[in-house]
């Protein structure tokens, strides 16, 4: 089964900070992220730009506006995505994450959200 994870952080906390404070903090989860990948069940990992768009469609038009679109200072800052055989190992491999593991990501607000994901595949015709 999969599971799509999404790092918060809260924006305001960071832009607090210097940003060689925020260097070393970063820092600080590279081991950590070396024992994520080890357990050889994370399908992908990447950290987003801020930058984004939304793009919806409504009254036959499609319109493109700006984002961050969260109503709240938390902002997604990573996603990734891992193989588990049910919620309970997805909590133990996300826990390996550096947003669970470094305790200096506290002051940025960092958490985790896991969700399994629920998609379709195109059935091969014979």
């Amino acid at each position: 089964m999969k599971f799509l994870c999404l790092g918060y952080f809260d924006q305001e906390k960071m832009d607090a900070r210097p940003e060689s404070e925020i260097h070393a903090v970063m820092e600080l989860c590279q081991p950590h992220l070396e024992e994520f990948y080890k357990s050889g069940q994370v399908i992908m990992d990447a950290g987003l730009s801020l930058e984004s768009k939304c793009m919806r469609r409504e009254n036959k038009k499609v319109t493109i506006t700006d984002g961050p679109f969260t109503e709240s200072k938390e902002m997604i800052g990573s996603v990734f995505l891992i193989e588990a055989r049910d919620m309970e190992d997805a909590i133990r491999i996300a826990s390996l994450h550096p947003t669970t593991q470094v305790g200096e990501g506290e002051q940025f607000g960092w958490r985790l959200e896991i969700r399994p994901i629920h998609y379709f595949e195109k059935k091969q015709q014979q």
